[in-house]
């Protein structure tokens, strides 16, 4: 602990990123030389990059296996003796030799006296990884550290949400990513939204430099389209505190480290600013679709439109019908198949006298909606009492309604539902997503494990990750298209994503150049000012999932070791 700068209760972490190529003892002199350099902070703890042995580039499965490292080999012991010499926690990954003459992708906690605290294989691999590497058969451990409990685990680990998940509801307090990645939406994306959604501290180290062999560049971007720039680490290694704030920040493509001061124990509050604990409300009794064989359980047709005209509607005042149905004649006079409504939920306090807005919000939009389905969000009478639910409007009236399925202190008197219930539309598969519900990494594996297409939300935030990050990771790992419509502009404006056609890493694109997006889709984003966002929605494309060869988003999931998420 760093007891003598004055804070017992914190600690220093560090994230180192440099670039590994495929002689070994070179690798292994920059990691010593990167631990020294951080070490310079004065850290508790120190996270290297992924595949620090050998760059993740084989000739063959037993190339791949030699040049590997035992865990008591020679390269290992020295990094061991690194950390000891240097009294730091240090997180290395590597590709590691196991019985049966098989290798992993793991990542391993050596204590500061040199002690292997964790050794975590990786749970889901990405493109050619998966020819050469085996997966892990266990869950991920969370393990007691002198600096607080930390779990382990690796770049395409943290593309979709299980495994820090898992990691988080086991009670880490920080989780150490190592990742080997060209993608520039890790940074800006899939790691900080691990953060937010689990109120946990990130701290993830990236490469930079050429991931394939230097001689190959060239031959390898001419191949596939990628311009070579892509074909090296992107950086950006960041610790990010539990609210989603990066605390430090490396560049895109320079060695170097960073480092920031944290408080594990913070990671042990779980509550919203209305006080919702957002593990307690949690429904694992309804996320068993989460943790079943895909094989068992094949996606429902999918057979959306090629493209939709969607239009997310931001309003000067939420509650204001009159403008409501103004803002929403504008988009039916512009084609807009989909029309997206922030919450109309005036008096949250007294849900007796929302409900009764609620039928007159109802009859209104039927009326001025035409062909087009409108959605918002509303209370309505539910059994003896009331509900908070997001509803679908035609011109006939009430579609459907989708009351909120998890608990939040700010709506405690509604009816929960017990299910998500998808709505069939002319143009595909649409889910609605009352507001506190979309806070919740399940609700949207469950959507798109039924199939899911569209899903709107209508959106009364309370706090800044959930549009900067939160949402489009929904789209993002999903691979759903999605219209977001908020009350309020203060944490972020309204937004909708447009899932891409071209998708697959490594295969020919032809309506776009790779842009070093792994799977965020187009973000269309809204003005603050009050008026309408037109765009492009394309429901067939929520059909595709493979991110890269043998990388499906959603039947790749592991979820096998999803037991924390269902019980």
């Amino acid at each position: 602990m760093t007891e003598g700068r004055g804070m017992a209760d914190k600690i220093r972490v560090a994230v180192a990123q440099f670039h590994a190529g495929a002689d070994i003892d070179q690798n292994l002199a920059s990691c010593l030389h990167w631990l020294d350099r951080a070490s310079e902070c004065q850290p508790d703890l120190i996270v290297l990059p992924e595949f620090c042995n050998h760059l993740s580039w084989y000739d063959n499965k037993q190339h791949c296996f030699d040049v590997s490292v035992a865990l008591d080999s020679p390269f290992l012991a020295a990094i061991a003796d690194k950390a000891k010499q240097l009294a730091v926690h240090v997180v290395v990954n590597c590709t590691v030799q196991r019985e049966g003459g098989v290798a992993t992708g793991s990542s391993l906690l050596y204590s500061p006296t040199g002690e292997l605290l964790a050794d975590n294989t990786k749970q889901i691999y990405i493109g050619h990884e998966n020819d050469f590497l085996e997966r892990a058969t266990t869950e991920g451990p969370v393990v007691e550290t002198a600096l607080g409990r930390a779990g382990l685990y690796a770049c395409m680990d943290g593309v979709i949400n299980e495994t820090p998940r898992c990691l988080a509801l086991n009670g880490a307090q920080m989780i150490l990513n190592s990742l080997n990645s060209f993608a520039t939406d890790e940074a800006s994306l899939h790691i900080p939204v691990r953060a937010a959604e689990n109120k946990i501290y990130v701290i993830a180290a990236n490469k930079v430099g050429p991931l394939v062999p230097e001689v190959m560049v060239e031959g390898i971007s001419a191949a596939t389209g990628i311009p070579p720039r892509f074909l090296s680490g992107a950086g950006e290694s960041q610790i990010v505190a539990p609210d989603g704030t990066v605390l430090a920040m490396a560049s895109l493509d320079q060695e170097e480290y960073v480092y920031a001061d944290i408080e594990p124990s913070l990671a042990t509050d779980k509550c919203r600013p209305d006080g919702t604990d957002v593990f307690a409300s949690r429904r694992p009794e309804l996320y068993a679709p989460i943790a079943q064989d895909p094989a068992d359980q094949p996606l429902p047709p999918m057979e959306g439109a090629a493209e939709i005209a969607g239009a997310v509607i931001t309003l000067a005042d939420a509650s204001d019908l009159d403008e409501a149905a103004a803002a929403i004649a504008r988009a039916v006079a512009k084609g807009a198949q989909l029309i997206a409504l922030p919450p109309m939920v005036p008096v949250v306090a007294d849900p007796a006298a929302s409900a009764a807005y609620g039928d007159t919000v109802l009859a209104r939009i039927a009326d001025c909606c035409s062909d087009a389905i409108v959605t918002t969000a509303i209370v309505l009478p539910a059994g003896e009492g009331y509900q908070y639910c997001a509803v679908a409007v035609d011109k006939t009236g009430l579609l459907q309604r989708q009351g909120q399925v998890h608990h939040s202190e700010r709506f405690a008197w509604s009816e929960l539902a017990d299910r998500f219930e998808p709505l069939e539309t002319p143009f595909g598969r649409l889910a609605l997503v009352p507001s506190d519900d979309s806070i919740y990494p399940e609700t949207f594996r469950l959507l798109a494990i039924a199939g899911v297409e569209v899903a709107v939300v209508p959106l009364a935030p309370l706090e800044d990750w959930e549009l900067a990050t939160g949402l489009l990771e929904r789209s993002a790992e999903n691979r759903i298209n999605l219209l977001v419509a908020v009350d309020t502009v203060q944490h972020g404006p309204a937004f909708c994503t447009e899932l891409q056609t071209d998708f697959t890493v490594m295969t020919e694109w032809q309506e776009r150049e790779f842009d070093g997006l792994l799977s965020q889709p187009i973000w269309h984003r809204a003005a603050s000012a009050p008026g309408e966002l037109y765009a492009t929605l394309r429901p067939v494309n929520a059909a595709h999932k493979v991110v890269s060869q043998n990388t499906d988003l959603l039947a790749g999931r592991p979820w096998d070791l999803a037991t924390a998420i269902v019980s």
